[in-house]
């Protein structure tokens, strides 16, 4: 099983000063998923959760959108010409009667990519995906401060980045500011993947009345995963990308930039903010 973090020499120079000692790095490790023994996407990550990885995934995929939507999640043993399992390939067995997609190449493109299909595409693959269409009459609301009070809640809360300083976080937290669930992966897209798979094995997909968190920018494709799994509020620490905001208010998702102390900017869904 593939570790968190791993050790490594380094040379550290300081005031023109020049030791040697070591240091600690967050673990990369390919991931490759296959959908009922057929590969699909692979995807770099930090290992762990890997199960709620492959899931989330799928989730976001359109595939899946219930526990009872999988039969079984599995390492593959043999994953190396002499057998030995790495535990960076993971199966997800579907459920009797869950429709298997057709799995070719355009649609492995267009998983693996970091930006999707462009344009008009995106929006309408998303659209017609999504097993969860309410997001727009989601009746939640975020008071301002509570909204601005997160960061540092997630922050407190990324104990790996504590020690390695190269991860990026996703939290899940209530309207109420309450911290429901936190991954840390070097993929900001795995770590939304982690939370929504996780929400989906405990069986409480769609996340209606939920704020999901990232670190870093606001992706089209994190947008993506959010309308996938219900989220109607998405907060980023920084900018989003002008489809990520089209998405945003495509779906009737409320969409948050630059959230750093008691500032933001708002490109949609203003009226879930209340000052």
């Amino acid at each position: 099983m593939g570790r968190v973090t791993e050790r490594r020499r380094v040379v550290r120079i300081r005031n023109g000063g020049a030791g040697v000692r070591p240091d600690t790095l967050v673990a990369e490790e390919p991931l490759e998923i296959r959908l009922n023994g057929k590969p699909l996407a692979i995807t770099m990550r930090t290992p762990g959760d890997d199960f709620a990885l492959a899931v989330g995934f799928l989730v976001s995929e359109g595939v899946l959108a219930a526990a009872s939507d999988v039969q079984a999640v599995t390492y593959c043993e043999g994953a190396t010409e002499d057998g030995s399992n790495t535990y960076n390939v993971v199966n997800v067995q579907l459920a009797a009667g869950i429709p298997v997609p057709d799995i070719t190449l355009e649609r492995n493109v267009y998983t693996t990519s970091s930006c999707g299909l462009c344009g008009k595409a995106s929006l309408d693959a998303v659209r017609t995906a999504t097993r969860f269409p309410g997001i727009a009459a989601d009746p939640v609301r975020v008071p301002v401060e509570v909204l601005c009070a997160m960061p540092d809640r997630l922050r407190e809360a990324q104990k790996v980045f504590d020690r390695t300083g190269g991860l990026h976080a996703a939290g899940l937290f209530t309207a109420q500011g309450e911290l429901l669930d936190l991954r840390e992966d070097v993929g900001r897209h795995n770590a939304v993947d982690k939370i929504v798979g996780r929400a989906c094995q405990a069986g409480r997909l769609p996340l209606a009345g939920a704020v999901l968190l990232v670190s870093g920018r606001a992706s089209f494709e994190l947008v993506q995963k959010a309308v996938m799994a219900g989220i109607p509020v998405l907060a980023a620490v920084s900018a989003p990308s002008s489809l990520a905001v089209d998405l945003a208010l495509e779906s009737g998702m409320t969409l948050v930039g630059f959230l750093r102390g008691p500032d933001m900017n708002i490109y949609a869904g203003e009226e879930r903010i209340t000052l």
